[in-house]
């Protein structure tokens, strides 16, 4: 008999927002294969009889290659009845999930997915920074900033985003902020438009820049501000300084 695998969402790192269901796996699963970006009070649901294998997936710190992943997910369900593939965020966005789902598939392996609270919205609502408001957004877009080696995906059009979103959350940006800055005001927003940084959101040690387009780069570099974050980009950005903590 095939095990299952389950693609199981951790969310942004505060456990309070791991799901029922996910919790519920974590505690009776066999295997455990999970990211980096996985925080340690999560990882702590986990059953101490279960094997766990750390998969990597940080910037130049990959410890097992995507296809790699998928083999490896595949042979423990040939013995194991429950996998559970933990992703921080959501598996489907941003987080390969699709990918592994359609592997697993056409292997012949059962596999659920099990959603997770993504951290494009979660670190911004920690933030006291609302995606949507009737008086400053009705449209947010999502996007990723990071432009990987023999693209999988189209290049992401940068003028079209700055033309048509009142709000842009891009994932996995801060390391070609600089390039996407200067693409979203030649697209003619304004230099003057609000941007939050927002690194390790929902954690307690989560930090907030806020800057302008103009001032962010120098803002980063004087205070190194560094990955992984979340940056929002739009005018619902001013609410940061009312409803923050």
């Amino acid at each position: 008999m095939v095990g299952k695998v389950y693609l199981v969402g951790a969310g942004p790192g505060d456990p309070g927002l791991m799901t029922l269901k996910g919790k519920g796996l974590l505690q009776c699963a066999d295997v455990v294969v999970y990211d980096a970006l996985v925080s340690d009070s999560i990882l702590a649901m986990i059953n101490p009889e279960a094997e766990k294998i750390h998969a990597g997936k940080r910037r130049g710190r990959h410890s097992l290659l995507q296809s790699e992943t998928t083999q490896l997910l595949i042979a423990k369900a040939q013995n194991h009845a429950i996998v559970v593939r933990l992703k921080g965020g959501d598996p489907f966005m941003f987080g390969r999930g699709g990918e592994e789902m359609e592997d697993l598939i056409a292997a012949g392996v059962p596999v659920e997915v099990v959603p997770g609270v993504t951290s494009g919205i979660a670190a911004p609502a920690y933030a006291g920074i609302p995606l949507t408001h009737r008086h400053y957004s009705s449209s947010v877009t999502f996007v990723t900033g990071h432009e990987a080696a023999g693209k999988y995906r189209p290049e992401v059009n940068w003028q079209a985003i700055g033309q048509g979103s009142e709000t842009i959350v891009i994932y996995m940006g801060i390391h070609n902020l600089g390039q996407i800055v200067g693409l979203l005001m030649a697209a003619g927003l304004s230099g003057q438009t609000p941007i939050a940084l927002v690194r390790w959101g929902t954690r307690p040690d989560q930090e907030v820049l806020i800057a302008t387009l103009e001032t962010v780069m120098v803002r980063v570099e004087s205070t190194e501000f560094t990955a992984p974050a979340i940056a929002v980009i739009g005018n619902i950005v001013n609410l940061h300084s009312i409803l923050s903590d």
